[in-house]
């Protein structure tokens, strides 16, 4: 077992969901889940054990480090990477059995649910299977996710780290890593101190299939819509009863229905009902707004605001009331500024250095990137490796996990010189 594997399964095995029912706007609540802290300290040993630099694991569950340049690059920028340690909420998240199946083709049956009923992956529910045949794979035993997403990014990022301490002659500029919680509930890197940080660019490792790559991102906000009611005894409510619950029902249908996750893709933004919840005197209602295009993006959440106030208008009274708050915006800003588009052309030729087309996607959401590089630190998102997040069909192909670690030891050579900008 190559030491990215071994390192990969013992981490999964470390249950660090993130928990969507605090807020992760206020500090105090980060990390949202003791567990995160575990798999923090987990990797920060790691990092201690190969000789990192700097190595801390601060209060919130950020793990920092520093490696040295090789000889010869000491005076280049320091090149950053980034990660999140925590695990997506929407499914079960502990306890975690990792195992690796030998995949020959046809259907895997990765296992069976906590119902009972198989689990299993196919050439039909993943075309990329085709391209397997005689692979090992790391799966679960069905009844939980694996954790790929973000814990392939983890691992890659600390064998890169082994593969340079076991070949010094690898020439590499300073690397700054970060390791950070609760990327899965829209929190991400928004307490890493940039300044100790110290990097002038780099890349986020979180996609999916291996050559993937991504420099854009949705720009993203969220609503929250309250209606205040007038509860009156149904037997005599005609004419009186103000139904905070049905009013959210109507508020919804003046948003476009085709303009919803479900009959979007692609470049196509959309609002999402998140969750409702309430009854006839207090009820609300939660949105997420997202567009790549910034002009759609304000006039998405305008519509919103113009919707409460048509419902208020058509009702004679203040019934709703909306807050409207961005959460991040498009990367692509950022990165296709002339000065930091060597961040997609050394990533095309660090993957095609190891035999892989880089595929540019258009993320249908966003990365710690789409906070980091409006805060200074431009960074693109490199694939991981994992397929089919945040559910009991994830799976990571050993290959690919071995060959990130590949690709990232070409990379980190293509900032052993200086920059040009486009």
């Amino acid at each position: 077992m190559s030491d990215v594997v071994d390192r990969f399964i013992r981490y999964c095995k470390i249950a660090s969901q993130s928990d969507e029912t605090k807020d992760p706007t206020v500090p105090e609540n980060i990390p949202t889940t003791p567990a995160q802290f575990e798999i923090a300290r987990a990797i920060a040993d790691d990092l201690k054990e190969l000789g990192a630099q700097d190595v801390t694991v601060d209060d919130h569950a950020y793990v920092l480090c520093h490696w040295p340049a090789s000889e010869g690059c000491e005076d280049l920028p320091t090149l950053g990477f980034c990660c999140h340690i925590d695990t997506a909420w929407q499914s079960y998240g502990s306890p975690v059995r990792p195992q690796i199946k030998h995949y020959e083709g046809g259907k895997l049956v990765i296992g069976t649910d906590r119902d009972g009923k198989e689990v299993a992956v196919s050439p039909q529910t993943n075309p990329g299977l085709e391209h397997m045949v005689g692979w090992d794979i790391i799966t679960t035993d069905g009844t939980s996710l694996l954790g790929g997403d973000d814990k392939a990014g983890d691992a890659e990022m600390v064998s890169l780290l082994a593969r340079l301490k076991a070949d010094p002659s690898l020439p590499h500029p300073r690397l700054a890593m970060a390791f950070v919680p609760d990327e899965e509930i829209g929190h991400g890197a928004a307490l890493l101190d940039i300044e100790a940080f110290g990097a002038q660019y780099g890349y986020t490792i979180d996609g999916g299939p291996i050559g993937e790559f991504c420099y854009e991102t949705f720009n993203a906000a969220e609503a929250k819509v309250k209606a205040k009611g007038l509860s009156v005894h149904t037997g005599t409510a005609k004419g009186l009863m103000i139904n905070a619950a049905e009013c959210l029902m109507r508020y919804n249908e003046l948003l476009p229905a085709q303009d919803r996750p479900e009959y979007t893709q692609e470049y196509e933004g959309f609002y999402y009902l998140t969750g409702v919840s309430g009854n006839c005197e207090e009820a609300e209602a939660g949105y997420i707004i997202r567009d790549h295009d910034k002009q759609k993006f304000e006039a998405r959440k305008q519509l919103m605001v113009d919707a409460v106030s048509y419902f208020n208008q058509r009702m004679g009274k203040e019934v709703l009331t909306i807050e409207v708050r961005d959460q991040y915006y498009n990367l692509a800003d950022v990165i296709l500024r002339p000065e930091n588009k060597h961040l997609i052309q050394n990533a095309r030729l660090a993957y095609a250095s190891q035999g892989h087309e880089m595929r540019c996607i258009p993320m249908r959401g966003g990365t710690d990137g789409s906070q980091l590089s409006f805060r200074g630190f431009p960074c693109a998102n490199l694939s991981a490796g994992y397929y089919n997040a945040h559910g009991v069909m994830e799976f990571v192909p050993v290959p690919e996990l071995e060959g990130m670690v590949d690709v990232l030891v070409d990379l980190v050579a293509r900032y052993a010189v200086p920059q040009k900008e486009e």
